[in-house]
């Protein structure tokens, strides 16, 4: 065989490993996509449902918004409805922009970088919210008091069974929020270890 046979053999052979390295590559980056976008696949799904949940609440006040014949049983009703589709509106958003970030095309510092900005935006939102519930068990309790038995949770008289069931309540929302908080912390750095075996 000649010099030149062997130089085209190699050359043949080194763009053969090259395109096989490529492909390798290619393959590595869409399995890591496709497992990184299961990770939150789950989430969202719940996510879908408590929204068509938050969604069907508010559709039920309207429809009954002329029930709050005071202006501050009206804010309950205002402020009850504005969380009802604004917060799952936004937790879907985020969690879309999450779950659906490209890794493919971008190099480490990028994905990783996109990664956290994202994480962080879907994790203060969270907060808000743990937040938010609690001042919305008041207002929603005002509004479905009025809607349903026609009283005004503000001046109706309560005893120490009602105070009680009002601590437990709070409790367990306490107990629920933080809970959740730790589930999107949990699926959320289950998605980073997955971006960071690419290092």
């Amino acid at each position: 065989m000649e010099i030149e046979e062997m130089k085209a053999l190699w050359s043949d052979m080194s763009n053969q490993l090259d395109q096989q390295k490529k492909l390798t590559n290619d393959i590595i980056m869409q399995m890591t996509q496709e497992k990184y976008t299961n990770k939150f696949k789950t989430l969202a799904n719940y996510e879908t449902i408590g929204a068509f949940v938050c969604f069907a609440i508010l559709i039920f006040l309207i429809l009954n918004i002329h029930k709050l014949d005071t202006w501050y049983l009206l804010g309950c009703g205002i402020v009850t409805m504005v969380f009802m589709f604004v917060f799952p509106v936004l937790t879907l958003r985020y969690l879309r922009k999450i779950k659906q970030f490209e890794i493919v095309n971008k190099n480490y510092k990028e994905v990783l970088v996109g990664f956290h900005k994202a994480k962080a935006n879907l994790l203060n939102l969270q907060k808000v919210g743990v937040f938010a519930s609690f001042i919305v068990i008041f207002t929603s309790a005002a509004v479905f008091a009025k809607i349903f038995d026609d009283k005004d949770f503000f001046m109706v008289e309560r005893g120490v069974k009602e105070y009680l069931f009002l601590a437990f309540t709070l409790v367990l929302v306490f107990f629920f929020s933080r809970w959740g908080f730790r589930v999107y912390q949990k699926v959320a750095n289950a998605a980073e270890a997955v971006l960071k075996e690419l290092e």
